[in-house]
């Protein structure tokens, strides 16, 4: 496989291309997941007539934080991690997916007394990228 990429006429290495990808898999998890909670039976109804899901108010606010955490941030970093140059590429990949891990799994632990199959392997999966964003950013630092 290839090992660089070409990128605005610069070589781009193996290590930030899969990075980059890995940062949507939270991304698309999400989506998903909220994609099949709303074909879920009574939570349309529910958030037509109440503004909630599963008791939880559907506010500007909870909306704008979701959009920041769970759809900005992949994004911003998936483009940060093929445009930023060595260590503080690795570190900020370090840095966010690790946090990011941390907050997916209490997610996880929260999610797992739902019973949601779906948001259980939605969570695992991007458990899963995060960690591997992790470890291919802290394994780059020993190539560079």
């Amino acid at each position: 496989m290839f090992k660089t990429l070409l990128w605005g006429g610069e070589k781009l290495e193996d290590w930030k291309i899969k990075i980059a990808v890995l940062w949507l898999f939270p991304l698309v998890g999400f989506l998903a997941s909220m994609v099949l909670m709303l074909t879920e039976p009574g939570i349309l109804t529910e958030l037509l007539e109440e503004g909630t899901i599963q008791g939880i108010r559907m506010g500007a606010e909870l909306l704008l934080a979701g959009a920041i955490i769970d759809v900005l941030v992949p994004l911003v970093m998936a483009f940060m991690s093929l445009t930023l140059k060595g260590s503080i590429n690795r570190w900020l990949n370090i840095l966010v997916g690790g946090v990011y891990a941390v907050l997916e799994f209490i997610t996880l632990v929260e999610k797992l007394a739902a019973q949601k199959g779906y948001v259980v392997l939605m969570l695992v999966v991007a458990i899963v990228a995060l960690a591997l964003i992790v470890w291919y950013a802290w394994k780059s630092k020993q190539k560079a």
